[in-house]
Parts: C-alpha cells; structure tokens; sequence
C-alpha cells in the first residue's frame, strides 16, 4: 500500500517535522509514505473574493498535477463526512479491498481547496469542526492512519 500526502505550504516546525518523521516509521510494516509539498501563494491583506477564488485555483492545479488517476484522493475539508477512529479504519481497509493499492490524502492551505480538487475527491472528511494549523493537520493525519493500520491488523494501539 501507498499513502501520498499532498500538503499547501511547507512544515516549518521541527517538533512537527520530527513527529511526522516518527509516524512515517512507525507506519513503514504497513504502507510506503510519500509526502509532497505544493508552495502555498502568498496572502495580501484585506484579500477580496475573487483573489481568495484565484489563489485556491492556482493551488488546486498543482495539487491536481501530482494526482495519478489510479489514486483514492481523500480531501481534507471542514464541510466533509466526519469519521471515528475505527470508522477511518474501516474506510481505509474497504478501500485496499476495493483494489486500490494508492490512496492520497490532500491537505489545503488556510484558504482550503479548490472547487476542482474537491470534485476530483473520492471522499472528503473532515477531522472536527476546529480548524487546525494546516502544518498541525499533517501530523494529526498521519497519527490517524498509522492507528487505522493498527486497528486493521488487530494490533494494540488504538485503546
């Protein structure tokens, strides 16, 4: 199995980073972690509708450009379905089941995704209806997934 993380913006802090870095181990028995930066556009202030649209667009095509076809993309998005733990679980395992041996997960700058990119989505979930930091987001995932892959191989974890 495949896991892609496309994330807007780059990760700065090194806690973070260094968390991040230890999921990705820790997950290495089960899947092959792949994370892709995609530069965020710089923000203006007092940005208008129209530049906010302009700007998801811009980032929303380069995320696009690293999607394969054969991918499940699963969208980060505050409107989207929300999930347990042992519901993510069984998501992931129905989707390996299903013969996708790719799933990408796509993580949006502070002004979200694009239209295109949601639509582009297999299925949009949300974490909660708080909004995380978006570098804070990559880890909370990737802590997620790792327990998704512990529960689907009926390992202690996830208690």
């Amino acid at each position: 199995m495949e896991i892609n993380i496309i994330a807007v913006g780059k990760l700065k802090e090194k806690y973070l980073q260094d968390g991040i870095d230890e999921y990705i181990k820790r997950l290495s028995k089960f899947a092959k972690v792949n994370i892709i930066e995609i530069q965020d556009e710089k923000l203006k202030e007092n940005i208008s509708f129209k530049e906010i649209e302009k700007i998801k667009q811009i980032e929303g095509n380069k995320i696009l450009s690293h999607i394969k076809s054969k991918d499940y993309i699963i969208s980060l998005a505050l409107n989207g379905k929300t999930l347990d733990s042992v519901e993510f679980s069984e998501t992931l395992s129905k989707i390996m089941i299903d013969g996708y041996s790719s799933i990408t997960f796509i993580i949006g700058a502070s002004l979200g995704l694009s239209q295109d990119v949601l639509d582009k989505s297999d299925l949009k979930l949300s974490f909660s209806k708080f909004t995380f930091p978006h570098q804070l987001m990559r880890l909370i995932l990737i802590e997620q997934i790792y327990r998704a892959f512990k529960i689907i191989n009926n390992e202690t974890y996830h208690k």
